[in-house]
């Protein structure tokens, strides 16, 4: 029986991943503390989704370590010799990243190398899957030309009809002390590929959501959102008229990629994993979304300042993927996956 390490096995992705692998028939080793809780509170605790892996499927096996160490994670990989690792273990938030900056480069920067030296002693031919992010382009998509509609942005641009492509400068922008430790990780990952042969590839996600999500307010938008709404709390939008834009991809579809290059690896490459523009939505275009699907109304407030280095529009341009990946596809609409978000939250909140 094959076997996959997969770090942040209880979080949005990792848990999807390890449900997705198991299914398969692999026997799944899930790496995961709950730093999640650290990071963001209560509101962020995931050992509900570590219990339900553990209850669920009968070849997962849970350790709790911290990918900053680096001993620990050179054990665990030497110990499996996995035949290919996931890695979605992250701080996630570029917000907290400004106040906590040793522990945001420690987890995405060295954390991914701790990993990826493990792999390369002790696994090196099994694909390395890295969960990268589009704050790497920093806010260069900022600058390209837009179009303001009634109720979002949108790209002015008719190179830009696809979406952001892989060849978009990561350079000369401003990217969050978050999006700097990803990019970080993300060279590391690339360079591993291409210097040592590895198969690695590092997927550059926008909004990966579903209905595993614990989404609070400094991560997971789609899912924070619909909280709120059912919970009656205020949502507060910062900036841009609420008409910012971000694709969104179910996190099944994130799984079913995932394990499309797991089966067909290439070395140290990128994709901007996202739901494409048909996925997309602004908050004010969410608002009306959600609210069909709960009839609640959506309280928000509005403050002009928005986050730093913040995208006024993203969404991904998926025709690399396709190309190399011919058989994969999106398979979740939006619609079908904030329903899904609903009903998950209406059991977890008991609305």
């Amino acid at each position: 029986m094959q076997t996959v390490l997969i770090t942040g096995s209880s979080g949005l992705i990792g848990s999807e991943v390890a449900a997705y692998f198991h299914k398969q028939g692999f026997t799944v080793h899930g790496v995961d503390n709950n730093q999640r809780a650290v990071f963001f509170g209560p509101q962020g605790d995931t050992r509900w989704s570590q219990q339900r892996l553990v209850s669920e499927l009968k070849n997962f096996h849970h350790h709790e370590l911290d990918m900053r160490n680096r001993q620990g994670v050179l054990d665990l990989v030497k110990e499996l010799r996995p035949s290919g690792i996931i890695h979605t273990a992250a701080q996630p938030s570029h917000d907290l990243a400004a106040n906590i900056p040793f522990d945001d480069f420690d987890t995405n920067a060295v954390g991914t190398l701790n990993l990826l030296e493990a792999a390369r002693q002790f696994c090196a031919a099994s694909p390395f899957i890295h969960m990268s992010t589009n704050k790497v382009y920093g806010d260069l998509p900022n600058f390209i030309k837009l179009k303001e509609l009634d109720t979002r942005w949108d790209y002015a641009d008719p190179a830009y009809a696809n979406g952001i492509p892989e060849t978009f400068s990561i350079d000369q922008s401003k990217h969050s002390l978050f999006g700097a430790s990803k990019v970080a990780g993300d060279i590391m990952v690339q360079e591993y590929g291409r210097y040592f042969g590895m198969p690695t590839c590092c997927l550059r996600g926008g909004c990966l959501t579903g209905p595993n999500h614990s989404g609070v307010e400094l991560h997971g938008f789609l899912s924070y959102l619909i909280k709120c709404n059912l919970e009656g709390q205020e949502y507060k939008i910062f900036g841009y008229k609420g008409k910012q834009v971000r694709d969104n991809i179910h996190s099944e579809d994130v799984a079913r990629f995932i394990y499309a290059f797991y089966q067909n690896p290439r070395c140290g490459e990128v994709y901007n994993l996202g739901g494409g523009k048909a996925n997309s939505c602004s908050i004010l275009e969410a608002f009306s979304l959600v609210e069909k699907f709960t009839g609640k109304r959506q309280i928000h407030s509005y403050l002009e300042q928005n986050r730093i280095g913040d995208h006024i529009c993203y969404y991904s341009d998926l025709r690399k993927m396709k190309a190399h990946y011919p058989q994969w596809d999106i398979t979740k609409s939006l619609p079908q996956t904030i329903e899904e978000i609903v009903r998950s939250w209406q059991v977890r909140i008991k609305c």
